[in-house]
């Protein structure tokens, strides 16, 4: 496996790989790998003839309050397990390679997916975020591109602007990964000590009595939401930033629950913040990231 950090050098390969007839997957990551990520990468391993993974904390998606520089970064670890995985090749580029001297040129992301749930709440993230995956993809050019379901509203904001910015590249969305007890796979969930950790599990709960109540034939939103915080009221100590019911491919929100949508939400555990969804339709309950 190779580790490259220079972009030309990493179009260089992958442009070689095109030119040979081999299908290019890739797999985005900001490092401090975990089994959520390396379950994208062995998909794409065993879907793709390359799989290219990057290893980049993107400094223009973290706000000015956020945690840049606390972020985990564990480098070598997470090379090796790139290469047990199977990878190819890991791109790692400097900021200097991504942002050099002079850069100023954002991908604004589509409004109406990007101005509620995290957006509402992260100014600038999904800005952050378009910009350096439209980059990552320009150097990289891959055929397929692998996102977890846990980032739900960033993977359709990165697909409606793969769709409009004719890129090319097929959007591919994974299950979440999740601990036994339910809490769903984070770099962010190394912050969390022993307490922490239990109250943490109420991000779950709160989105499987939700689930409950609509596999039991609940079709209105509000009552839906309502099965949800019922679970929440239980932990005091968690603040909860947002939990909102929306339309699955436009995010808008719902009030009747007439086709697959997203129950999404956000807590600070501590000083912690935590995302996690599921995806709903009617009549069933949860189901899964290929029902969308």
């Amino acid at each position: 496996m190779e580790v490259i950090r220079a972009k030309d050098k990493m179009r260089q390969v992958t442009d070689n790989w095109r030119c040979e007839g081999l299908v290019v997957g890739f797999v985005p990551t900001m490092g401090a790998l975990h089994d959520g990520h390396l379950s994208l990468i062995r998909r794409c391993v065993a879907e793709c003839e390359r799989c290219v993974v990057s290893i980049y904390v993107n400094p223009t998606q973290f706000g000015p309050a956020e945690d840049f520089k606390q972020y985990p970064r564990l480098f070598e670890e997470d090379v090796r397990r790139c290469a047990d995985a199977g990878v190819h090749c890991v791109f790692a580029p400097t900021d200097e390679q991504m942002y050099p001297a002079g850069f100023g040129t954002y991908v604004e992301p589509h409004k109406e997916l990007s101005g509620c749930m995290c957006g509402a709440h992260r100014s600038g993230h999904f800005r952050g975020v378009c910009t350096v995956v439209a980059k990552l993809f320009n150097i990289i050019r891959p055929h397929r591109a692998y996102f977890g379901q846990k980032d739900f509203q960033q993977f359709l904001i990165l697909k409606r602007m793969v769709d409009d910015l004719d890129f090319g590249v097929e959007m591919v969305l994974c299950e979440i990964v999740r601990e036994p007890q339910g809490l769903a796979l984070s770099s962010r969930n190394a912050y969390l000590n022993e307490e922490e950790r239990k109250n943490a599990l109420c991000l779950r709960k709160a989105l499987c009595a939700a689930a409950d109540a609509v596999a039991a034939g609940e079709r209105d939103a509000e009552k839906i939401l309502s099965a949800a915080r019922n679970i929440l009221k239980k932990y005091p100590s968690v603040k909860v930033q947002y939990l909102e019911l929306r339309d699955a491919s436009t995010l808008k929100p719902v009030v009747l629950l007439d086709k697959t949508a997203v129950l999404g939400i956000a807590v600070y555990v501590g000083r912690t913040r935590l995302i996690d969804n599921v995806l709903l339709a009617p009549g069933r309950g949860e189901v899964g990231a290929d029902d969308v």
